[in-house]
């Protein structure tokens, strides 16, 4: 682990020091919880897992089935 220092509100480190009372954890557990939470909604990891599960499902499709794909959802687009 790697030691580092972050400011917080006094608001912050009041409710942080309850959570931790109330919780039986440490304040430092309980900030590790957060980012590590916040890094895991917050990654590019999953859209890029999503983008390459698509990749070359298209690649069977003839150039006229683009075309007429787009032109249905451009219709549905348009008001």
């Amino acid at each position: 682990m790697i030691r580092t220092q972050l400011y917080i509100t006094d608001e912050e480190k009041t409710k942080l020091r309850m959570l931790a009372r109330h919780s039986g954890r440490k304040q430092s557990e309980l900030i590790r919880s957060a980012i590590d939470e916040f890094l895991a909604h917050n990654s590019a990891s999953p859209r890029r897992d999503a983008l390459r599960k698509c990749r070359g499902m298209w690649k069977h499709r003839k150039p006229e089935e683009f075309r007429t794909i787009r032109g249905e959802i451009e219709a549905r687009l348009t008001p």
